[in-house]
């Protein structure tokens, strides 16, 4: 959760987006299984996987456009990576991967449900907010179309590995058309050039993978078959840095607030 004393804008953060409940039990932590099946093991939209230092939330719900159960989902995923950092003894190493299925990473919000279900927002903002101050680092495995809420989540991440011979980085609600939330503008603000920026939100334009690493919107690109592993690869060389505890989300939080004023002059 963001300090109030890290606030790009204190209405942007503290007013709209409300932190997501925990949905998940400190005490049961020691009796998880991998893999966990998400929600439940009948209705398999997600799959948690550990691999030594890294857990890969696997998202494979059709296109996995967000929903408030589908957010409710991620984020029982994401409590079971937190606790297994919070209840570490000793500092360890620790990265998050996430990933989505076949040729789409997520296609964004599901609009019916957003527009029938008031409180969806509040969730699906929650979790831009955390995944941005995570405690420990977190990569996103861009494996195919990443529109609109699912560009959002994408660049909630630390780190971004987008497929290189398919798939859009986009963020399209100028042609939908919707607005964007304050919310929403301050996260792709801080994530992006003052150029990209225009372009991206004014334009709609669609950013294959040469031109969202040209543009720092993703770290890395690579095949299909290579996107995962360079993921992989990224988040064990960065995994280290999460033996700095806690410090490290407060990091984050001064990253986005300094970037933010930097770049657009955002008072604070």
């Amino acid at each position: 959760m963001l300090h109030s004393s890290s606030n790009i804008k204190k209405e942007t953060w503290d007013s709209e987006i409300a932190p997501s409940p925990s949905t998940f039990s400190c005490s049961t932590m020691s009796t998880v299984q991998f893999p966990v099946s998400l929600p439940s093991a009948e209705t398999k939209w997600m799959t948690l996987h550990r691999d030594g230092p890294l857990f890969i939330l696997h998202l494979h719900n059709k296109d996995n456009r967000f929903t408030t159960d589908f957010v409710k989902s991620i984020n029982t995923g994401l409590d079971i990576v937190e606790h297994a950092f919070l209840d570490s003894e000793d500092p360890v190493d620790m990265a998050l991967i996430t990933v989505g299925n076949d040729k789409i990473y997520s296609n964004g919000l599901d609009l019916m449900h957003a527009v029938s279900y008031t409180p969806f927002m509040n969730h699906y903002l929650g979790l831009l907010k955390r995944m941005l101050t995570f405690p420990i680092p977190t990569v996103a495995a861009i494996n195919g179309h990443a529109f609109a809420g699912g560009c959002m989540l994408a660049l909630s991440h630390d780190y971004r590995v987008m497929r290189s011979d398919r798939g859009f980085i986009c963020m399209n609600e100028v042609d939908l058309p919707s607005p964007l939330s304050p919310g929403m503008t301050a996260l792709i603000r801080c994530k992006t050039t003052p150029n990209t920026f225009r372009n991206m939100i004014l334009q709609g334009h669609r950013f294959s993978a040469e031109q969202a690493l040209a543009e720092h919107l993703v770290d890395e690109i690579a095949p299909q078959n290579e996107v995962l592993d360079k993921a992989k690869a990224l988040a064990l060389k960065w995994a280290p840095k999460a033996k700095s505890g806690i410090v490290y989300r407060q990091l984050k939080e001064e990253v986005l607030k300094i970037t933010a004023r930097k770049r657009y002059l955002v008072a604070g």
